[in-house]
């Protein structure tokens, strides 16, 4: 059994409790319960509300003491959490019958008063026991805060990050949410007041974690297809990216081992506007000029990451885009009631290798892999394309210049008009073959096709995987746009093919 993992601390005011809890919110997700104990007046709601109104990113939200009710729920951005206070419980049994026992599925319980509970509340949950400390203020508490079970590696990664912010002279400053990606992730903006220098950065979380069992011949998806498994890659391609004139964000200050960042904050300009959301066009431009600058470059696959450290850019191989579009196989088919012969797969990954291993993706340059509107900030105050602020490349692998292509003019997250998805391909072209007599502007073309598919493909089984195993089925929705490229690739006569095995064996997204 997990020993439980300790710590304390001391709280001087409520602002103190504010920045604890959403440091606690970064680490935290559905499923996880955070029991708050303490006498009288201790801050126990007042440390509840701080977490309630982080994660809703509305300072002024009521959240009043469920003393009457009991419970109170809240629909929130990243999920839903349940208020609870058991003051008012007398019996432990009694929590069955109000709908408590068990807990909610999926929502994060917030317990005020759990010793009421009596052995009710599950092993595996994180207690802050707080106290009055009139010693270092009116306001002044004391908090210890326990792991218990799984929970135990949580409070250690949150002293750990208590330190870091400490350390680094954060500890302070005010904490804004930050939404976060299909990773395990999280970030936060960091303000500081004029006294500590004002100004304001990003705090990012990356713990250590390899995606999945390793069942991809011994290794975990992760590490099949060369995701980055920590914090590292990012700095490293932060610094190389810099260093070849592209916007990537400074590194202030880093723990590499245990995977907190402090970075250079771009802002949230992005390159999308309107209802429903379009691309601008401009800024579009601006990014596949970027790319045609990159591209051009003869780039190292080693960068330095510290002193006597360098960090090897992956390739990616045949085999990594096999196991990639074998999502489809594992995640969309089923979803779509699609059972495959054995055959019909061998089929499937035979047409692909055989399509993966064409001379024209032959030639490999830094793929930055998911270079789309969501990662992409426009920085106004700066010329040319370091006006493109590129903010996730912590992926990046040894690949076909096509491939950023694909994820740039077919954006998985808004509709991109076939008149615009052309004019950056021309656009592209032309920068290239200006300072590029050899480039070859059908054999890339050919090879966008290819990725297209490869990524689309890839994407639907993704998709489908965060909905069916992660609990998010907002990424459903873009499962018919994803369709609309795929099909735009498939067009291309190299995937004559593949179009006729998709048109018999896959069928379209639920709409």
């Amino acid at each position: 059994m997990t020993s439980p993992a300790t710590f304390s601390l001391a709280l001087a005011n409520e602002t103190a409790t504010a920045h604890l809890m959403a440091d606690l919110a970064l680490l935290i997700g559905p499923g996880d319960v955070i029991t708050l104990t303490g006498d009288l007046g201790a801050g126990k709601t007042a440390a509840a509300r701080a977490l309630i109104r982080y994660l809703a990113g509305d300072e002024t939200l009521e959240v009043p003491s469920p003393s009457f009710t009991l419970a109170q729920g809240y629909e929130l951005p990243a999920y839903p959490v349940l208020h609870v206070d058991l003051y008012r419980v007398n019996d432990p049994n009694e929590l069955e019958e109000i709908g408590l026992v068990p807990l909610p599925d999926g929502v994060v319980a917030l317990i005020e008063w759990p010793e009421r509970a009596g052995n009710q509340l599950p092993e595996d949950r994180i207690d802050i026991t707080l106290s009055h400390r009139p010693a270092l203020g009116s306001n002044a508490r004391a908090a210890e805060i326990t792991g218990h079970g799984r929970a135990a590696a949580q409070v250690a990664r949150l002293e750990s990050l208590r330190q870091f912010l400490d350390l680094a002279g954060y500890m302070t400053a005010h904490r804004v949410r930050m939404p976060g990606d299909a990773s395990t992730r999280s970030y936060a903006r960091l303000v500081r007041d004029a006294d500590d220098g004002g100004g304001t950065s990003i705090l990012m979380n990356s713990p250590q974690r390899p995606d999945g069992a390793a069942i991809y011949g011994g290794k975990s998806y992760s590490a099949a297809v060369h995701l980055a498994e920590n914090v590292k890659p990012f700095v490293a391609i932060a610094n190389g990216l810099r260093a070849n004139g592209i916007s990537a964000p400074a590194i202030h200050h880093a723990d590499l081992e245990a995977g907190f960042l402090i970075t250079e904050d771009f802002g949230s300009t992005g390159f999308i506007d309107g209802t429903p959301p379009a691309p601008i066009a401009e800024r579009y431009q601006a990014a596949a000029d970027l790319l045609a600058k990159l591209h051009r470059e003869t780039l190292p696959d080693t960068l330095p990451l510290v002193p006597q450290r360098d960090y090897p850019i992956p390739t990616f191989d045949v085999d990594a885009m096999l196991v990639e579009i074998g999502l489809m196989l594992e995640w969309y088919l089923p979803d779509r009631d699609v059972r495959l012969s054995e055959p019909l797969r061998a089929e499937f990954i035979t047409m692909w290798r055989e399509l993966l291993a064409r001379p024209v993706l032959s030639r490999k340059t830094w793929m930055l892999r998911d270079y789309h509107s969501p990662n992409l900030i426009w920085l106004d105050d700066r010329q040319d394309i370091a006006k493109v602020g590129v903010i996730d490349f912590q992926d990046t692998v040894l690949g076909p210049p096509a491939y950023d292509m694909v994820s740039l003019a077919q954006d998985a997250r808004i509709d991109i008009p076939d008149e615009l998805e052309i004019a950056l391909l021309t656009r592209y072209a032309k920068a290239r073959r200006e300072t590029d007599s050899s480039f070859d502007p059908p054999a890339f073309v050919e090879s966008y096709a290819i990725m297209s598919a490869q990524r689309n493909t890839r994407l639907l089984g993704t998709f489908a995987r965060l909905n069916r195993r992660d609990g998010k089925p907002h990424y459903l929705k873009h499962q018919p746009r994803i369709w609309t490229y795929l099909n735009r690739s498939l067009a291309h006569p190299a995937l004559a093919t593949l179009r006729a095995w998709y048109e018999a064996h896959v069928p379209p997204p639920k709409t």
